[in-house]
């Protein structure tokens, strides 16, 4: 069933908030009860539990050049290098705290380095990082090793920097090839520009290439977004994501550059998002899930195909069981029953390292109720199934009367056509692999919390 044929009404009924669900449960819920010397605890702890685990460390390079009006991750826009060069000295010092409170015997299986944009360092810089971080740490020869860059200042020095340093995947940003709506979000980035760009990662040889769209940004239609997908399909990477604006300009200050009357309505935002599934598959990519597509060969779709697909911070991924280590300010770490995330700004991330500790400013153990919901909701987000008996018998409890609260949910989903239910399992259906956020949603044990934390929309 092509997606364009969905009925729009179906999906504006489940286009409400809810998490993307890298993490259960979701961050908003993480407190400041957990410091550096509670994670050195919960460390020991996980490594008499699991000795073999591998490691995954992502590194936050929080600098840009310019101010692009959508962005919602946290950067800091500087022209000053020693701010940059401050930043560094004290990312190389938070290294070292990690080794040292690490064991022996771990292999890094995937490193990320996101913005931010990490590009905004000197080919050097990115170089010499680099060389720090592989001396304290073992990679795996297998290892995936990514890096977002911003073609606008990008040098063919800066891509090679990174292909010597071993990296293997380049991610970048592209949004909309429209210069109307470029111009509107502030990001000037003309088709040639990127195209110049991907031509020097396949020169390079970079074995994989990530392209992320934008759709809701002000001026765009169905029709002159269409143009972007076809242009980047016409560009072939390996992975497309397609996110959706959120315009929370009470969060994000800067968007209130965006006017909300050049944006586009919701009925046009569907448009662009059921007839961008359909190009997409059209051409040969799969649908990975939420906003996620993979050529049929890359990791990610063998992985959804093998069942054996997995969901952390840095969104879906193929290693499964990695333990993550945030480094950086709002870095996040990851234990399989706990989570970290470091100091959100510089003077305070300077000051734990300064005494000498992991940066950590807030976290949450995971009770053993998070523990049995987590594993719903990320089969549905990573599986599109919850095996019912296998869950049963993984906790020793019967699913349906542990989730007896969700059965009038799941059968409202079920009636919509989103999920199929019987006794063995629940299984989503191919409508709703559009909605997973919706039906994980169900088994989130925090949806009647005090707390009201803020989601983007679905849509």
């Amino acid at each position: 069933m092509k997606a364009a044929h969905i009925n729009p009404a179906l999906y504006k009924r489940y286009a409400y908030p809810v998490p993307r669900y890298t993490s259960y449960p979701p961050a908003p819920h993480f407190d400041h009860h957990i410091q550096s010397e509670q994670w050195g605890e919960l460390l020991a702890k996980n490594e008499e539990q699991q000795p073999q685990a591998q490691w995954s460390i992502y590194v936050h390079l929080p600098f840009c050049d310019t101010l692009c009006y959508f962005c919602g991750c946290n950067m800091i826009i500087t022209h000053r290098p020693e701010r940059v060069n401050r930043y560094l000295h004290y990312l190389h010092r938070e290294v070292v705290l990690w080794r040292e409170q690490l064991p022996d015997g771990h292999l890094v299986d995937q490193m990320h380095w996101g913005g931010g944009t990490p590009t905004h360092l000197s080919p050097e810089q990115l170089k010499n990082l680099s060389d720090h971080i592989h001396q304290f740490f073992v990679f795996s020869p297998q290892a995936e090793i990514s890096c977002e860059v911003d073609p606008r200042g990008l040098s063919f020095a800066h891509l090679q920097a990174l292909r010597e340093a071993g990296f293997n995947r380049i991610s970048m940003g592209v949004q909309d090839i429209d210069p109307r709506v470029q111009q509107a979000v502030n990001r000037i980035q003309p088709l040639s520009l990127t195209e110049q760009v991907i031509e020097w990662v396949r020169k390079l040889g970079f074995h994989g290439l990530n392209i992320d769209l934008m759709y809701g940004l002000p001026f765009q239609t169905a029709e002159s977004f269409f143009q972007t997908v076809q242009q980047i399909i016409r560009l072939r990477p390996e992975r497309i994501a397609v996110f959706h604006y959120a315009h929370l300009p009470a969060i994000k200050k800067h968007q209130s550059l965006i006017s909300a009357a050049d944006l586009p309505n919701t009925e046009e935002k569907i448009r662009m998002w059921l007839q961008t599934i359909d190009a997409l598959t059209a051409a040969g990519y799969i649908f990975i899930g939420l906003d996620h597509f993979a050529l049929p060969n890359d990791e990610l779709s063998i992985a959804l195909h093998q069942k054996q697909l997995y969901r952390n911070f840095q969104g879906y991924s193929t290693r499964a069981g990695t333990h993550l280590f945030g480094m950086g300010i709002t870095g996040i770490s990851q234990l399989p029953d706990a989570y970290a995330q470091n100091e959100k700004t510089e003077q305070a991330y300077f000051r734990s390292i300064d005494a000498g500790q992991i940066p950590t400013a807030r976290g949450y153990v995971m009770s053993a109720d998070d523990i049995k919901r987590r594993d719903a909701i990320m089969q549905i987000m990573c599986h599109r199934q919850i095996d019912k008996q296998a869950w049963s018998t993984r906790f020793a409890l019967d699913f349906d009367q542990y989730f007896a609260d969700c059965q009038e949910e799941l059968k409202q989903l079920a009636n919509d056509g989103l999920i199929q239910v019987n006794a063995q399992r629940i299984e989503v259906t191919d409508i709703g692999v559009l909605f997973l956020r919706q039906i994980a949603y169900v088994f989130d044990g925090y949806r009647q919390s005090s707390l009201k934390p803020v989601y983007s929309a679905s849509l």
